[in-house]
């Protein structure tokens, strides 16, 4: 019997991140995010999803909505696929809630789809935790814990149903917060239900964990220690999060808490700035760069930071990363490695192994980074250095 995979591609889904609006919902954020530059990812993402499928093409039928909504990905890698709902050429949110109550009704085994909170969000009020659903990450904002960390991740999950094994479903918690808010520098996360989710935990994500550091003390050693390391000849790209902003409290600048900005010679250069703006700015000077990782989750690339384009994290290159975290966000992951989830398979290769971690002043730990093929990386050890 060929399993029925049901599949919703949110096509405008994340087109605010890489030129820093934050967000993509509502036709006017996107109608803006294309005119400053931004391209479209849902779809590649999807594509990469679903090319850990092909071995099995033969074994599942692929329902999906037509054009760019799923059936345009699906084809063009051969699958078998039939569009079970027509969207407009301008797709809204509420195509996506349609053509999840249409796929419920078809009886798929698990609705597929691509997208960010807002998607969740849709497809939840349509469904709620009638079957089970997947979420490939494509959005700017993932707090949900229906994705998969990757988008490979959520393929291998897939592909672990299609060969019949043995894979619990338990109910995740759909999130989102305040994308008007989310822009003034303020996270207001909500819950707005909940959706049956197969529990890999190999490669589902966490609900991220809200609220600041509560570790005062433990912040103001890391900031000391990376300013008094930094190079006054060199540009400095600050991530976004609270632990890279009791950096910029150290030297007295304003910080984008949810934004990237630049710095040299304890200087503010530029704020809030876009993929496009850091790769002009940064071309062919001495670049460095301080982020840190999404709690729970242990993104350090791919969840709020689009604007660390793949294109500028090889310009800048691995060596030139600094990574700060505290230890008990670290061991809050639960040996889980830290995930690059850039978008470019091959630089996710080339990040993969091992990577210093800031965890006070003079002290750091090595800790594992991985990818989309974590059937690996779950088994590095963490060592402790002190330098």
């Amino acid at each position: 019997m060929a399993f029925k995979l049901g599949l919703i591609v949110n096509p405008v889904a994340g087109l605010g991140g890489t030129v820093a609006l934050k967000g993509s919902d509502g036709a006017h954020t996107a109608a803006k995010a294309i005119e400053l530059g931004a391209e479209p990812k849902a779809n590649s993402r999807t594509k990469a999803a679903l090319e850990v499928l092909l071995p099995y093409k033969e074994r599942l039928t692929i329902y999906t909505v037509n054009g760019d909504m799923g059936e345009q990905t699906a084809k063009a890698l051969g699958f078998n696929v039939e569009v079970v709902y027509n969207s407009e050429v301008i797709t809204t949110p509420d195509d996506t809630e349609q053509a999840a109550k249409v796929l419920k009704d078809f009886g798929v085994d698990l609705v597929l789809f691509a997208g960010g909170d807002g998607t969740a969000r849709n497809i939840c009020h349509a469904i709620e935790d009638t079957i089970p659903v997947l979420g490939i990450p494509a959005g700017c904002k993932i707090h949900s814990g229906v994705y998969a960390i990757t988008p490979k991740a959520a393929g291998r999950v897939v592909e672990m149903l299609v060969k019949g094994e043995l894979v619990t479903l338990a109910d995740a918690d759909v999130m989102d917060i305040d994308e008007d808010a989310f822009r003034q520098g303020t996270v207001k996360a909500k819950r707005y239900g909940e959706m049956q989710t197969p529990s890999e935990v190999r490669y589902m994500q966490a609900v991220k964990n809200g609220g600041k550091e509560t570790d005062e003390l433990v912040l103001a050693d890391i900031a000391a220690h990376v300013v008094l390391q930094m190079d006054e000849d060199t540009f400095y790209i600050m991530g976004s999060g609270s632990t890279v902003e009791a950096i910029m409290e150290e030297m007295g600048l304003e910080n984008t808490l949810l934004g990237v900005d630049l710095i040299k010679d304890q200087t503010l250069v530029a704020q809030d700035l876009t993929a496009k703006q850091l790769l002009e700015l940064t071309h062919e000077q001495s670049t460095k760069l301080v982020i840190t990782l999404i709690g729970g989750q242990g993104h350090i690339f791919g969840r709020g930071n689009q604007q660390l384009s793949p294109a500028l994290i090889r310009a800048i290159g691995k060596e030139n990363i600094i990574v700060v975290a505290t230890k008990t966000k670290l061991q809050a992951l639960n040996s889980r490695p830290l995930i690059c989830d850039t978008g470019d398979g091959e630089l996710d290769d080339e990040l993969t192994g091992y990577i210093k971690v800031t965890t006070g002043f003079n002290d750091h730990i090595m800790y594992a980074v991985g990818h989309q093929n974590l059937e690996n990386t779950g088994a590095l050890q963490n060592q402790e250095i002190n330098k």
